[in-house]
Parts: C-alpha cells; structure tokens; sequence
C-alpha cells in the first residue's frame, strides 16, 4: 500500500509499456476493485481510499488472490485528481456512489462538481473512460447537467458494457434494499 496523504509528489505508476490503467476512485472494502484486477490480470488496477483500515482489508484478499496487478492508494480523491498522479496516465476511471451529500447545507461538500471533474480530465488519456455511479437520483441530474459544460466528454455506455456484472459492495446493498444505482460514462476526446 503506497500512502501519498500529506504527499505533494507525483507518484510513478507501476504500469508496464502500453499497458492500460484503471482506477478505483474510493474503492471502500473492494469488491468491485479486486474483481476488476481479477478479470484484466493484463491491466494495473488502481485502488484509492481514505480509510486504511478498508485498504488493508483490500490488501489482505488481494495478496490471498496473488492479484499482482492491483496497486492500493491511500489518498485523498482531490489530490489524485490535481497533482499525485501524472498527466493523461488513467485508461478508464471509476467513480462509484460516492457520498451524495443530499441535505441542501452540506452539497457544498460533495466530491463531484465542475471543478473536479475538470481535474479528473488532466489524469484521463485522450479516448480515456469516465465512469459515474450514484443512488441518488438529485445528484445524478446534477451530473448531467455538469457534464453538459464539458463537450469533450461525450456519452459512451459501450465504455462500460464489459464490466455491468460487477458491482461495487454499495450498489449490492442498495440494489438488496429495491434501489436503483445509475451508471453515467462518458469518454473524453481531443478537444
């Protein structure tokens, strides 16, 4: 587990020539991160959380699966997005429920609005995959309409249609209690 909390460097990613790059943004107890690193042992897999505790779980089934394409980060998601990771090095970027903040006093707080996502676009190869989940039917309205500001990023399902079976441990509970999670994916061009 590589921690880059109160780090101002730019970690140097483990990635092979060529080889592609995905990122667990918030990964929480990892389900859908150790899934994805065991389906694409090709690609490095990248699982980002605040909370050690949830990484050394992660880290812990991950040795026990021997996936050693799987790099876990402890980082705030902000500080990935503006400075930790190098320029155009993520292939494709999950983003999974992550804390709604639905009281109107505390959206203040959310993670995903337009200043974030214009971060996100300096880790995102170009033909990069952006992938969004929520429960939270206010927020996801909000992201349509965020995303309308970015033209470069344009609506591609297809860019997750190889992955629809794994779900984060989030959209289980949620779909166990009869909610729905929706799934934005947009892909990032050349401007």
């Amino acid at each position: 587990m590589h921690i880059l909390t109160n780090t101002y460097h730019v970690f140097n990613l483990p990635a092979e020539p060529g080889q592609d790059v995905e990122l667990d943004m918030g990964c929480g107890k990892g389900s859908f991160t150790l899934q994805l690193a065991q389906r694409y042992p090709q690609r490095l897999v990248l699982g980002s959380d605040l909370m050690i505790g949830r990484l050394g779980s992660v880290r812990r089934k991950r040795d026990r699966l021997n996936l050693k394409n799987l790099v876990l980060l402890r980082a705030s998601n902000l500080a990935l997005a503006s400075f930790q990771l190098p320029p155009n090095c993520i292939d494709r970027l999950h983003l999974l429920c992550p804390d709604p903040w639905p009281k109107r006093h505390h959206r203040i707080k959310r993670l995903v609005c337009t200043d974030f996502i214009s971060r996100l676009q300096r880790i995102l190869k170009p033909g990069a995959i952006l992938h969004l989940s929520t429960d939270h039917e206010p927020y996801y309205e909000d992201w349509l309409k965020m995303l309308g500001y970015f033209p470069n990023l344009i609506e591609y399902p297809e860019g997750i249609a190889d992955i629809t079976d794994i779900k984060s441990d989030f959209e289980r509970q949620w779909n166990a209690r009869g909610m729905e999670v929706r799934h934005l994916c947009r892909k990032l061009i050349a401007e």
